[in-house]
């Protein structure tokens, strides 16, 4: 265990121990100088069995409130220090749920609270591109209440579930049910692997140990590149999707002067259930019909497209997809139906379709 101790020795201020294990016995001095040279081991040792736990919660609800910090090191890590006699197994899983929970719960409340502008909010924080959303509504769509519990092991899906869940006014309680659920389910999966493999998690890090600070370099290297790899790829996306879109005021002044113009709405069903109404005359069609459906498109006809994500990012996905196909005059509707709202135009209901059992609670 000293070999494990030396290995993630730099990185012990911020893991893996807890309040309730005894103080990990010092290192020899020799062992302290090749390892953590200028860190006394018996500094170290007490501020982990005091801290390390709360560390250990904050690095999983950092991940979970949307911060690209990736947990799963962390978990499996813990497992491994479990398995050694370290640290609580029970008490690894039981930090790891409750901080998933809590950080699912925050973006639960403040998308009931704050509607569509929480998911904008949250794909900024998480790097993640807009039209996640739309991935995330069509996950909900196919498998109901479920979703909380699979989006867990989705990349990009786990972030916005919760949020999109209090959108949806899902019932808390049942929330809570499911999420927690999926939640326990998403600890064991990695914290249970580095208990069973302890022994080899061992080997390798000793074999990391000896590699010493270069090897700390190269991580601390990839942590920073992964990070700027989402940062880069979300700003590619919002490039690609930038077009000239059209106000609401110009849209409204066409359809008052009797122009042909074609208005689709990209919404999906759980968005017509939430709010079920649409601008006049508009023609209900999610983004994956109307990539089927695109000949059925009028050629000659002004094509405006609103969506629920963010920065419109389906329409405008969908518009150069269009253009794509020879449909040159297509722009998205800036600020969706909200826009539209807010200026106080007439609204068309929609029918109610069958319900898909989420926004009922």
């Amino acid at each position: 265990m000293q070999r494990v101790w030396g290995a993630i020795c730099p990185w012990n201020l911020v893991l893996f121990n807890t309040p309730f294990n005894r103080i990990l016995p010092p290192l020899r001095s020799s062992e302290h100088s090749s390892h953590c040279a200028g860190v006394h081991v018996n500094e170290i040792s007490v501020f982990v069995s005091q801290y390390g736990g709360i560390v250990l919660f904050a690095i999983v609800f950092a991940e979970q409130v949307g911060l690209p910090i990736p947990a799963v090191p962390v978990l499996l890590a813990a497992g491994a220090l479990a398995g050694v006699g370290q640290m609580d197994l029970g008490v690894a899983i039981v930090l790891s749920l409750v901080a998933c929970l809590a950080g699912d719960v925050v973006w639960y409340e403040v998308g009931r609270r704050r509607g569509r502008q929480a998911l904008s909010l949250l794909c900024r924080i998480s790097l993640e591109p807009d039209f996640c959303v739309r991935r995330t509504e069509n996950f909900f769509t196919r498998h109901g209440i479920r979703a909380l519990i699979l989006a867990k092991f989705l990349p990009g899906l786990s972030t916005l579930a919760p949020a999109m869940a209090g959108l949806f006014g899902i019932r808390f309680t049942r929330f809570l049910g499911y999420d927690g659920l999926g939640a326990g389910l998403w600890a064991l999966t990695f914290v249970l692997p580095g208990y069973i493999f302890s022994s080899e998690i061992e080997a390798i890090a000793a074999q990391q140990s000896r590699a010493g600070m270069y090897f700390l370099v190269a991580l601390g290297i990839g942590l920073v590149a992964y990070i700027a790899f989402k940062f880069v790829h979300r700003q590619w996306v919002l490039r690609e999707l930038r077009m000239a879109r059209m106000t609401v005021d110009e849209l409204k002044e066409m359809m008052d002067n009797g122009q042909e113009v074609f208005v689709l709405d990209l919404r999906g069903p759980l968005d017509h259930e939430a709010d079920p109404y649409t601008i006049p005359g508009a023609l209900r069609m999610t983004a994956d019909e109307l990539e089927q459906r695109h000949g059925d498109i009028p050629r000659q006809s002004d094509i405006i497209l609103f969506c629920a994500c963010p920065n419109e990012a389906t329409a405008a996905m969908m518009a150069l997809m269009l253009r794509r196909r020879g449909i040159r005059k297509v722009r998205p509707l800036a600020g969706g139906l909200d826009a539209w709202r807010a200026r106080n135009f007439p609204l068309e209901a929609i029918p109610a379709p069958a319900a898909t059992g989420l926004v009922a609670g």
